[in-house]
């Protein structure tokens, strides 16, 4: 007679939701406390100033709330518009020529030539330099007197007298935004050679086939395929341009008559030299929000452009 086993089920896991909730709370908790020392440190460095700024622009040197008088001042003030416009033409011209020139010689430098190792080196040099040190050079090279540029110039026969390239308020802005294109205009080409490398060279081996010639890789294969990474370069330029003030503050200080004055300058001044807080921070809370608006709508438009 056959006997019959009987299988037992085993038993079900016991319901402890209370016991997982927490379990999942320790989990969050611990990531949590991996990350505190980096919130710790946004908050100090970032967080509490973007508050205080924020404060003392709505305050008077009392600390007495004044509302929106600090930035009616500021903004009544003809040296806030001609910084603003100033800031327009240095960053905006800077990117410009930094994006063309630096594409230009990224590409250049894809190519196979002999010593291009040695060019790639020396094409680095105005991007490595320390922002202080390019700028005293080019001051002495922009000397009226003494400086390099006026006496080649004079030896071309381009000129006939010395011209004050950074005590001339019609020269010195131009003077400058052409230090802050070679200063930063490698860095445009080096990233543009990085982007290059992750084209397939069968794009190119395929074109070549079709008889494309140099102008149509460039046109067709190179420019698209560097579209994401020319977007993030401009971007990554804007914020650099908008935030750096060595080379004028160290050659011209914003000088002659306000000519080369920017607005991140002119934040600085109204702060550390005129030791007017209140209105610095007025105006540092708006260039914050119109630079904020800018980049905004450039990566809404480059997103768009990407996708369509």
């Amino acid at each position: 007679m056959a006997t019959k086993t009987l299988s037992v089920a085993p038993a079900a896991a016991p319901v402890r939701p209370f016991a997982d909730v927490l379990s999942a709370w320790g989990r969050r908790a611990q990531g949590f406390l991996f990350a505190l020392p980096a919130i710790l440190v946004l908050a100090i460095f970032i967080v509490y100033p973007m508050i205080s700024t924020l404060l003392m622009s709505v305050t008077d040197a009392n600390s007495s709330f004044t509302g929106l008088e600090n930035y009616t001042s500021i903004l009544g003030s003809s040296t806030t518009s001609r910084a603003f416009t100033n800031t327009i033409f240095y960053v905006g011209l800077s990117i410009v020529f930094q994006m063309v020139l630096g594409t230009i010689v990224g590409i250049v430098l894809n190519e196979s030539f002999r010593g291009r190792a040695l060019v790639r080196s020396l094409v680095l040099i105005p991007w490595v330099i320390p922002g202080i040190v390019a700028a005293m050079t080019w001051a002495w090279m922009f000397h009226t007197d003494f400086g390099i540029i006026n006496y080649a110039f004079k030896q071309l026969g381009l000129i006939q007298q010395p011209v004050g390239w950074l005590t001339n308020p019609t020269t010195v802005l131009p003077a400058l935004t052409a230090v802050n294109i070679w200063k930063m205009f490698p860095f445009v080409a080096i990233m543009v050679l990085a982007g290059l490398q992750a084209i397939p060279a069968s794009l190119y081996e395929a074109a070549r086939v079709d008889g494309a010639n140099w102008w149509h890789e460039i046109r067709y294969i190179t420019l698209p395929g560097l579209r994401g990474i020319l977007s993030s370069i401009t971007l990554l330029l804007l914020i650099a341009g908008v935030n750096s003030i060595t080379i004028i503050y160290s050659t011209t200080k914003g000088g002659p008559a306000d000519r080369s004055l920017i607005t991140s300058i002119q934040i600085y001044v109204e702060a550390f030299e005129h030791f007017d807080f209140n209105s610095s921070s007025a105006l540092a809370v708006m260039f914050f929000l119109i630079t904020t608006v800018f980049i905004v709508a450039y990566i809404h438009t480059s997103s768009r452009q990407q996708l369509g």
